[in-house]
């Protein structure tokens, strides 16, 4: 069971506590393509992150949708997003060290899906 900080008191979370825990983390990370945005800019984090870039190197995605996910994500303080003073206006997306907390439970998803291809492939 999880447990909870409350005003520096740890508790167990109820049932209904975890229930609303699992909604609100799917609602902020949940769909298509968020983790899979987070996922990139993590492992290209050496690298400048451009609009143009990640809308090259995500497969499928498309302008407006990598758009709209950037901009939640950013609202989530989960990515940051840096206007480089160039010509013409380039945009720089990164990670957040808060977004780093995101981290584990994409490196727990990659893992179980590679078992889960491994064993359906079986």
């Amino acid at each position: 069971m999880a447990t909870i900080n409350i005003n520096g008191n740890i508790q167990e979370a109820s049932c209904d506590q975890e229930l609303a825990a699992i909604k609100d983390s799917l609602e902020i990370l949940g769909g298509k393509w968020k983790l899979r945005i987070m996922r990139h800019l993590n492992n290209q984090v050496a690298e400048k992150n451009t609009f143009k870039k990640l809308q090259r190197e995500i497969e499928g995605i498309s302008a407006k949708m990598l758009s709209k996910e950037l901009q939640d994500l950013e609202m989530n303080l989960l990515v940051s997003r840096t206007v480089m003073d160039t010509r013409p206006v380039t945009v720089n997306y990164s990670i957040t060290d808060y977004g780093l907390s995101v981290l584990p439970v994409t490196e727990t998803l990659v893992q179980w899906g590679l078992n889960h291809r491994q064993k359906i492939k079986a």
